[in-house]
């Protein structure tokens, strides 16, 4: 009787039992593995993190990709993540990725990484604003205790006063309407400012706790989610101690217990790290083939003549990815002091595939464009390049093919050494490919903003790589000046830069390339360093005008930081070393403004736009201070023109709106909120922002929607959960805007200004107590919030007088 098609395995299930036969060795770490996840969770045997350690070519990739099939036949949805990624976020990207290909989208968190990449894009701007007012409470005072940017973020962000309802008949309705006006004016944006600057400056600590939600929900679907991370000595530094909370789950909550994480790299874990888990943690140490195994696998190969074999285990040295280069083309014994890449390459008589895999040695990451450059004789074909990615130390990488380092690092060797000419060639022409590339990729974007854009940027990392291999000292100035780009960007940016430089050292055995490269990737590690570290060891190489743009860029970074004496001396000096450049006086304006010092902040704005001939930067950024100021007019003639200019930019039109809400001109914020989110629905801002002026207008249903949207963008955000009671106060339904606040105050114990507005709840359903005390709370968090003070003698009868809008946060 003919079996059934249940019976029968399928194309896949054989080529992954053809592909496990064909497996050598590491019997032990796959049956490991596999009992692991045939034993529950809640078992003193289960553990939840695997680490395969081991030197460079001693199979951690290749048995990775063992445990990750292991994983999948036991019904385990995988993730996989190598050195590709330069950042949590960038880890947390990966991961959603390799899920949603498995028909598990992680949708609220990919919401909220493209409202990462948003911001990252606007961040000149979110930061100056966030920067300045920052997360400060109801009195213009110092931040709180609490969870400053979402707190306070909240509160700037309401515009509405908390004088309605209850508390209305306590103020006279004309003075309430003035003083709504004028914390519209003054404090706006701030909200908007101050959370999205918490998104871009710190997205480990916003989008990790929707990361272990998001993989609780698909837990429950699914027997095991397991998670893999190659190359860990290059991830780990920015990895390893996210990883460790993760697990812990203190800090971003819980981890199902169904989540399997296993880690490949050459070290040991950090003992001190992981000493509080190293009960979860299974240790598996690989150690190259013995000699049994070698054979095994020759013999699988159909090598089994004596002396061949007993060549390839004295130049492999049981290393797998030699072993399997060498099995690749068995021949006759040669002398003692060659090499595994030497025998190789002697045994492949094909003289164009020898020059071939030498010649593709050259490019840290292949495709098929780059491939024809390497070969610059034009003997590259599509049938010749399909050969170089089936040699077994050849691996694929998403949308390229990149050597083994370990046979890569030999062929280098041997071509620096062999013909320095020859390498100063090709590597020059490598790099002339990857210039014309980057140029085209950057034909309409300016200059300064070219460090922004993800495909230039990765053109011109390469170009630069590959200009240090043909001429490390001469090309070394030139690197300087893209580090300071690089680190302008962020501190992921930088630490591709930063790779670059160590990798280029490493290639061409330059001690003082590699030094430059370790130093900045270790202060780019330290978070106590970290951008401005690495870029005082770039001002301090560089010369007189690259010194004036690394200047400028430090400033940026220690004005991000609040610490804004060093900001503005680094600014002054930059205007020194070279006048004339916009982005040092608007730098210098930023920090005028963040100190209150508006007119120096005006006359470095003017100077920006005397010397700018494109870009609408500095022209927003005045409009902003001008706003600061309370002088809209001349803030609306500003916004109207960059938006004139650039009518696709979310965030001036954005703050045009906040403006014209502050002018009395309600309706017309209102149309340009709608075309603010008919460019980008998924605005955070602008949703929270109309739906304030919707409650404004008295449309609380529609505002309702616009924070119901909010939320489904930014679950489990403070600001827009204390949004939400704002709007369901106005509608009179104060219990349901005390569950509201309660839940925001549940993620921002330090919510001061949600305090304030949950008393104003409690008091119109009666609880005169249950004000007090929440006024008491935000004092205490903030001894300064003069509102509050005057809102808890009100209640006390200690003074009677209504407490003027214009007092919650006089400016």
């Amino acid at each position: 009787m003919a079996r059934t098609s249940r019976s029968r395995p399928s194309m896949p299930e054989l080529l992954t039992q053809h592909k496990r036969a064909g497996f050598i060795g590491r019997r032990r770490e796959l049956d490991l593995f596999g009992r692991n996840l045939e034993t529950a969770p809640d078992d003193a045997r289960h553990r939840f993190v695997f680490h395969v350690r081991g030197m460079a070519g001693v199979g951690k990739t290749t048995l990775l990709r063992e445990l990750e099939d292991v994983a999948r036949e036991h019904g385990a949805l995988t993730g996989y993540v190598d050195e590709g990624v330069n950042s949590v976020p960038e880890t947390m990207a990966a991961i959603s990725d390799c899920l949603d290909r498995q028909g598990h989208p992680l949708k609220a968190l990919d919401r909220q990484l493209a409202a990462y990449h948003r911001y990252r894009h606007e961040a000149e701007m979110a930061a100056a604003v966030g920067a300045e007012e920052g997360p400060r409470g109801p009195s213009g005072t110092a931040p709180s205790p609490g969870g400053l940017a979402a707190a306070q973020a909240g509160l700037i962000g309401a515009g509405m006063l908390p004088v309605v309802g209850a508390f209305a008949g306590a103020v006279d309705p004309a003075q309430v309407a003035r003083g709504a006006d004028r914390l519209r004016e003054r404090l706006g944006a701030r909200a908007r400012d101050a959370d999205d600057a918490r998104l871009a400056r710190d997205p480990v600590t916003v989008l990790s706790p929707l990361l272990v939600a998001e993989l609780d929900r698909v837990a429950a679907h699914v027997p095991w989610i397991a998670l893999f991370f190659d190359t860990y000595e290059r991830t780990g530094p920015f990895l390893d101690t996210w990883l460790r909370d993760l697990l812990a789950g203190t800090r971003y909550g819980p981890l199902p217990g169904n989540v399997v994480l296993t880690l490949a790299g050459r070290s040991r874990l950090d003992p001190v790290r992981w000493s509080g888990l190293s009960h979860a943690v299974q240790d598996l140490p690989l150690e190259p083939f013995t000699e049994p195994e070698t054979r095994r696998l020759l013999s699988v190969r159909g090598i089994v003549d004596e002396p061949v074999v007993q060549d390839v285990l004295r130049l492999s040295g049981g290393l797998p990815v030699l072993v399997s280069t060498l099995a690749q083309h068995p021949g006759e014994p040669n002398t003692a002091g060659a090499t595994a890449v030497d025998r190789f390459l002697k045994w492949e008589d094909d003289p164009a595939r020898r020059a071939t895999a030498l010649a593709c040695a050259l490019p840290r990451r292949l495709n098929e464009d780059v491939f024809a450059v390497a070969l610059a004789d034009g003997t590259g074909s599509a049938e010749l390049y399909g050969w170089l990615r089936a040699l077994p130390f050849v691996g694929e990488r998403d949308d390229h093919a990149q050597y083994h380092d370990v046979v890569r690092a030999s062929m280098l060797r041997l071509q620096r050494t062999g013909s320095p000419q020859r390498w100063r060639e090709a590597h020059t022409r490598l790099a002339d490919a990857y210039a014309a590339w980057a140029d085209t990729a950057g034909h309409d974007i300016l200059p300064y903003e070219r460090w922004e854009h993800e495909h230039w940027r990765a053109l011109r990392l390469e170009e630069l790589y590959h200009r240090l291999c043909a001429g490390p000292r001469t090309a070394l100035a030139g690197t300087l000046h893209d580090g300071i780009g690089a680190c302008a960007e962020g501190p992921v940016q930088a630490r591709r830069w930063a790779r670059v430089l160590a990798e280029a050292g490493e290639d061409t055995d330059d001690e003082a390339v590699r030094r430059l490269g370790t130093a900045c990737l270790e202060a780019l590690d330290d978070p106590a360093r970290s951008v401005v570290g690495a870029l005082d060891l770039l001002v301090a190489r560089a010369g007189p005008e690259d010194r004036a743009y690394a200047l400028q860029s430090r400033g940026r970074a220690l004005y991000d930081a609040k610490r804004y004496d060093e900001a503005l001396a680094d600014f002054d000096r930059s205007v020194e070393l070279r006048p004339g450049v916009p982005r040092a006086y608007t730098g210098r304006a930023l920090v005028h403004r963040a100190r209150g010092a508006f007119d120096a902040a005006l006359e470095d704005h003017d100077r920006a736009l005397a010397v700018a001939t494109r870009g609408t930067r500095p022209l927003a950024h005045r409009g902003e201070t001008y706003r600061r100021m309370g002088r809209h007019d001349e803030a609306l003639a500003d916004f109207d023109r960059v938006v004139e200019l650039d009518p696709a930019w979310v965030w001036p039109r954005a703050s045009r709106a906040q403006v014209k809400h502050a002018l009395g001109r309600p309706a017309e914020a209102l149309a340009d909120l709608d075309v603010a989110l008919s460019i980008d629905p998924d605005h955070r801002w602008s949703l929270v922002r109309r739906a304030q002026v919707r409650r404004a207008l008295g449309d609380v249903p529609g505002a309702l929607r616009d924070l119901d949207r909010a939320e489904a963008v930014a679950p489990g955000d403070p600001w827009v959960l204390g949004e939400r009671g704002e709007a369901l106060r106005a509608a009179d339904r104060h219990a349901d805007a005390v569950a509201a606040y309660t839940r925001a105050l549940e993620l921002d114990p330090g919510y001061a200004w949600a305090l304030g507005s949950r008393a104003l709840a409690h008091e119109a359903l009666g609880d005169t107590g249950a004000a007090l005390a929440d006024l008491e709370r935000a004092l205490a968090l903030d001894p300064e919030y003069a509102w509050a003070a005057a809102q808890r003698e009100r209640l006390t009868g200690n003074n009677p007088e209504p407490v003027p809008n214009s007092e919650q946060n006089p400016t």
